[in-house]
């Protein structure tokens, strides 16, 4: 059997397991997608000791097999956080200026927290500055922080070693990824008991916090309203324009009942007493056009039994995207009022100077062959909207991949610092999703259909921990964590995973009043943790609180995880 075929049948395995494993749970709580994590341990450990199953060589070095797995892997993390990116990017930036600066804050502190509780362990003499970079990282999940930590140490221990100098004991680079290996599985763990722990200590309704942060995300946008008209003589001899609120767009009128006959309503429409009007608006603008023209009436309007039908129509055409919806004049051209627009859940009062986005809902009335002569204009192509268009995917990996590699000099450090594979397309998703439309000029479209962003975060983070688990399973995981230091290494590394989050998570939801599935996604971003966050974004239907609050502290975190473990070697060789 070829190395690929039992690369494929490994990797299967461990997911398969993994998956079945996660959905594992008592009184509620299960593993998740963390399952397959362990389950890759198990079949990397049994792969490798009777299959011959080798990732790594005598030096430690990768083998083919394991350059492979190792490639796969990271393939994996970018489609994940890209599919993470993309699914926030349009709700990134005002997240920045609500909550923003707290969640940064709240991430910061775990940051300290965590590297002073493993600077305490080094000065204590509990473990050597190998071993305590190792349990940091692995406890932080960090794999790029793992990296900077690992040639930060090969460093050193280079600079002690000129001149025919001895290196100091604990200077091993070999230890590092070792330590980490103990550390991260369990790492996890704590994440995930956290966030249940949480929600036991605060009595969490997982519904009531998600409704609570769609009422946040609203809140500022103004709530429409709905009022049916009775006109009485106070309308008579005035037009539908001349309704307080019509011909600013503060109000709109979108049908008109005439001697019992429901119809499109138009500027110069004289109205008569006894007529029914259907306004939209705000409260206050809906007030002022009532009280000059009649009185609310509680005649539904409906359009059952008439000509008219009301309908949503998606845009979906290139050429409707991006321009105000006043340009394509709807109303003249095929007789149809448009009373709303739905965009993202939320639900706006169209005007003429309205810029329509890609995936936007009209809601609009009209006879059935009005409506589908718009709808031909517009788009309304949902099978247009749900298809996957792969170009954009590729061009915003590609130029992810791209930023993640460029190097960022700190003075005294050094190796530069990178965004890496994870952060590169993760904030290049962000970006190509809030403004990608607008750069290119709406030739190409950068969202993703749900079905595809949860195909690309299931399919990434299970390729990804399945690997991580097999990797460490055949590197040695059994045998260091039974004979050698393991077992010290993960109960220290514990309390580095387990202390920073529990305190300040419990801070961000008693102090801060901060959502509990956007705290939980913070958490999970505080540590660049993508089990912890698939974990957080299955709590609720719909992902987006956790994800915002990943999102909107991973580039920030990022940056300082890799630099944090450089900082800590540079001033442990100080004290040697």
């Amino acid at each position: 059997m070829s190395s690929i075929a039992i690369i494929t049948l490994a990797v299967s395995l461990g997911a398969v397991l993994g998956i079945l494993l996660g959905q594992v749970k008592y009184r509620g709580v299960g593993l998740g997608i963390g399952g397959v994590l362990f389950a890759g341990i198990i079949v990397g450990h049994f792969a490798h000791a009777y299959l011959g199953f080798d990732v790594r060589d005598e030096t430690g070095a990768f083998t083919t097999v394991g350059s492979i797995l190792h490639y796969v892997q990271e393939f994996g993390l970018i489609l994940f956080v890209y599919a993470i990116g993309i699914k926030v990017g349009p709700s990134f930036f005002s997240s920045l200026r609500g909550q923003g600066v707290k969640l940064i804050g709240w991430a910061v502190t775990i940051i300290v927290m965590g590297c002073a509780i493993a600077m305490a362990m080094f000065f204590c003499g509990i473990v050597p500055v190998d071993a305590m970079i190792g349990m940091y990282t692995g406890a932080i999940t960090n794999t790029p922080a793992l990296g900077a930590g690992t040639q930060m140490i090969s460093d050193m221990a280079a600079a002690f070693g000129q001149n025919g100098g001895s290196v100091p004991e604990g200077f091993n680079s070999a230890v590092v990824p070792s330590a980490y290996a103990m550390a991260y599985p369990f790492a996890v763990v704590s994440l995930l008991l956290v966030m249940i722990v949480l929600k036991i200590i605060f009595s969490v309704s997982i519904d009531k916090a998600g409704e609570d942060y769609a009422a946040a995300k609203s809140k500022g946008v103004a709530k429409l309203a709905f009022r049916n008209v009775l006109l009485t003589e106070a309308a008579s001899g005035k037009t539908v324009n001349d309704i307080p609120g019509v011909a600013s767009g503060a109000v709109v009128c979108s049908r008109y009942k005439h001697a019992g006959e429901l119809s499109v309503p138009h500027e110069s429409d004289p109205l008569a007493k006894g007529d029914i009007v259907h306004l939209v608006g705000l409260e206050e603008d809906l007030r002022k056009a009532v009280a000059a023209i009649g009185e609310i009436t509680n005649d539904a309007m409906t359009t059952h039994g008439s000509r008219m039908t009301v309908r949503h129509i998606m845009v979906t055409d290139a050429h409707s995207c991006g321009v105000k919806l006043g340009s394509l004049n709807l109303h003249s051209r095929f007789n149809i009022s448009v009373s709303r627009v739905f965009r993202a859940g939320i639900q706006m009062l169209p005007h003429d100077d309205f810029v329509l986005q890609y995936g936007d809902e009209i809601n609009v009335i009209g006879t059935s062959e009005d409506i589908k002569r718009a709808g031909s204009v517009i788009g309304n192509s949902s099978a247009s909207y749900n298809r996957v268009t792969m170009l954009p995917v590729f061009i915003g990996i590609f130029l992810g991949i791209l930023l993640g590699s460029i190097p960022i000099p700190v003075p005294g450090v050094p190796a530069p610092m990178k965004l890496g594979l994870a952060g590169g397309p993760l904030v290049a998703a962000i970006f190509l999703a809030r403004f990608g439309d607008v750069w290119t000029r709406n030739l190409l479209h950068w969202r993703l259909p749900a079905p595809a962003v949860s195909t690309f975060n299931s399919l990434g983070i299970t390729l990804f921990l399945t690997i991580v688990g097999i990797t460490a399973g055949a590197s040695g995981f059994w045998e260091t964590l039974t004979e050698g230091p393991g077992l010290k290494w993960m109960a220290w590394a514990t309390l580095i995973s387990f202390i920073p989050i529990m305190v300040v998570g419990f801070l961000a939801i008693k102090v801060s009043k901060i959502n509990y599935l956007v705290t939980c996604g913070m958490i999970a971003g505080s540590y660049t943790d993508p089990p912890a966050l698939a974990y957080a974004n299955g709590m609720y239907r719909d992902a987006e609180a956790s994800s915002i609050g990943y999102a909107t502290v991973y580039p920030f975190v990022m940056f300082l995880r890799i630099l944090s473990p450089q900082i800590m070697v540079i001033i442990a060789a100080a004290f040697v």
